[in-house]
C-alpha cells in the first residue's frame, strides 16, 4: 500500500500524529505490534492513575472518622484494584481504536522495520509485507531500563509493567529509583499496607524537582511509613531464597534488606533496536535518534518523535511533537516547541507539579530573582478538604518580571500547573496574575497568593 504518511507506534506520540495527519488530508496508516495506545495508555500513565485512585479511596475510608464518617471493615482488595486498572486501560485502548476508524486511519498489526526508499516492512506471524509512504514517523517509545546489578526476572525483580499486575500484594517491597514511576508505586503499595523502602542514588528523592519540593515529599513519605534512603545504591540482589536479599550501600555503610519484591524504576531505554535504522542510515547518539526542531532525521522523509528523541520522556511532550511534526510535513507555519515550558507531574500523594527552572538552576545562572511561597496550611479549601500538606512556590526574574518557574506539592496540584504553563507561554507578568481574580475557596488561589508573596503583596500569610 502507498500512503502519504506511515506512523510506527501508536502511543501518545504516534496515534496523535496519525489523527492530526488525517485531519490535514494525508492518507495515513499506523503500525502497532501490541495494543493501540502504546505503553502510556496500556501500561503507564492511565492504569497507574487508576491504581493510585484506588489507593486514595482506601486512604479516605481508613481516615473516614476525620471527616465525621464511620466506616468499619475496610480492606484493600488488591486483585480488584488491579482488575479495575486493567479495565480502565482496556476501555481507553478501545477509544483509540474508535478514533482510528473515525479518522479513516489504516491500522496495521505487526513489527515494523524502516527500509531505504521510504518503505516499511511489517512482519505479522512470520509473514512480511512492505508498505510505502512519502513520509515515515518513528514513534516506538521506550521500555524499562535495566541496571547490571538489577537484572529483571519479571518475578522477584520487576519493572513497572509487572508492578501493575502482580498476582498478589507483596508484604514488602524495595523500590529502586524515586522519579515519577518509583515514587508513585512506593506511595501506592505503602498506602495499601505493603512495607516499602525507597532507594535513591542521588541526595534527594524526585531529583529533577526543586529541592524544597523534594524535602517536603520525603517528609510526607516518612510520615506515611515509607523508609526513604537517599545517596544510596543497590549493589546486588540475591533472589535464591524465598525473599530477596537486597544489599544497599550508603553513607552509613552497607546493609542488607529483605523484601518480597524489588521494583526497578531507574528510568527508561529507547526502543530503537531492530527497527532498521542502520540499514536506512538514520543517525543516533546515546540511544536517541537525532532530529532537528521539526523532528526530521538526517534522512529525508524519515522523522522521529517521543521517547526516542532528546527531551523529556513524557506523554504530553510526545503528543505535541507529533502534531508539530505532522503540521510541518503538511506545509503549515509551525512554531518549534519550547522545551523550557514543559510541565512535569508526579501523581503520588501529595502530588507534585512543576514547570520552568528550579531555584537552584536560577542561582547557577546568576539571575537576580524574586521567590514567593504559599503553604496549603493557609488555604481554606485545602484545610476543609483535609489536605493541608505542601505549598506553591514561584520564581520571577527580578529585573524583567519573567516567570522563571513554579513548583507545587500538595493535593490536586497537577490540575493547577497548566495556569502557569499558559501564563509563561503568554509572557504574563506576576502583577497580571495578582490582578487575575481566582475563585474562593479553591486550591488555585494558592498560585495567586504565592505570586503575591513574591511581590510583597500576599494577604493570607
Amino acid at each position: 500500500m502507498n500512503y502519504d504518511l506511515i506512523v510506527i507506534g501508536s502511543g501518545p506520540g504516534g496515534y496523535v500524529a496519525a489523527i492530526r495527519a488525517s485531519q490535514l488530508g494525508l492518507k495515513t496508516a499506523i503500525i502497532e505490534r501490541s495494543e493501540l495506545g502504546g505503553i502510556c495508555l496500556n501500561w503507564g500513565c492511565i492504569p497507574t492513575k487508576a491504581l493510585l485512585k484506588s489507593a486514595q479511596v482506601f486512604e479516605y475510608l481508613m481516615h473516614a472518622q476525620d471527616y465525621g464518617v464511620k466506616a468499619t471493615g475496610v480492606e484493600a482488595d488488591f486483585g480488584a484494584m488491579v482488575k479495575r486498572s486493567r479495565g480502565v486501560a482496556d476501555a481507553m485502548s478501545k477509544g483509540v481504536q474508535f478514533l482510528m476508524k473515525k479518522n479513516k486511519i489504516d491500522v496495521i498489526a505487526g513489527h515494523a522495520q524502516v527500509k531505504p526508499g521510504k518503505k516499511v516492512e511489517v512482519t505479522t506471524d512470520g509473514k512480511a509485507e512492505v508498505h510505502e509512504a512519502k513520509h515515515i514517523i518513528i514513534a516506538t517509545g521506550a521500555r524499562s531500563r535495566e541496571l547490571p546489578s538489577l537484572k529483571q526476572d519479571g518475578k522477584k525483580i520487576i519493572g513497572y509493567r509487572e508492578a501493575m499486575v502482580l498476582p498478589t500484594q507483596p508484604k514488602s517491597m524495595v523500590v529502586v529509583g524515586s522519579g515519577a514511576i518509583g515514587s508513585e508505586f512506593a506511595y501506592f503499595y505503602n498506602s495499601i499496607g505493603s512495607k516499602v523502602t525507597l532507594v535513591e542514588f542521588l541526595p534527594n528523592i524526585v531529583p529533577v524537582e526543586d529541592e524544597e519540593v523534594s524535602k517536603q515529599l520525603e517528609r510526607s513519605f516518612k510520615k506515611q511509613g515509607i523508609t526513604v534512603m537517599t545517596s544510596a545504591e543497590v549493589t546486588s540482589v540475591d533472589t535464591t531464597g524465598a525473599a530477596c536479599q537486597v544489599k544497599i550501600k550508603s553513607a552509613k555503610g552497607e546493609e542488607t534488606i529483605e523484601a518480597e519484591i524489588v521494583l526497578s524504576a531507574v528510568g527508561i531505554a529507547s526502543n530503537i533496536d531492530n527497527i532498521g535504522l542502520e540499514e536506512v542510515g538514520i543517525v543516533t547518539d546515546k540511544g536517541k535518534i537525532m532530529v532537528n526542531d521539526f523532528y526530521q532525521t538526517n534522512m529525508p522523509g524519515y522523522y522521529a518523535i517521543g521517547d526516542i528523541v532528546r527531551g523529556p520522556a513524557l506523554a504530553h511532550v510526545a503528543s505535541h511533537e507529533g502534531i508539530t511534526c505532522v503540521e510541518k510535513i503538511a506545509g503549515m507555519q509551525v512554531e518549534a516547541i519550547d522545551y523550557g515550558n514543559v510541565p512535569g507531574c508526579t501523581y503520588c500523594q501529595p502530588e507534585i507539579a512543576s514547570v520552568g527552572m528550579t531555584e537552584k538552576q536560577v542561582k547557577e545562572k546568576g539571575i537576580e530573582y524574586k521567590v514567593g511561597k504559599f503553604p496549603f496550611t493557609a488555604s481554606g479549601k485545602a484545610k476543609a478538604g483535609g489536605n493541608a500538606e505542601g505549598f506553591v512556590k514561584v520564581i520571577f526574574d527580578a529585573k524583567y518580571g519573567e516567570w522563571l518557574g513554579a513548583h507545587m506539592i500538595g493535593a490536586g496540584v497537577t490540575e493547577l500547573i497548566a495556569e502557569v504553563v499558559a501564563a509563561r507561554k503568554l509572557e504574563t507578568t506576576g502583577h497580571e496574575i495578582i490582578k487575575t481574580m481566582h475563585p474562593h475557596p479553591t486550591m488555585s488561589e494558592a498560585v495567586m497568593e504565592a505570586v503575591a508573596a513574591a511581590y510583597g503583596e500576599v494577604i493570607h500569610i
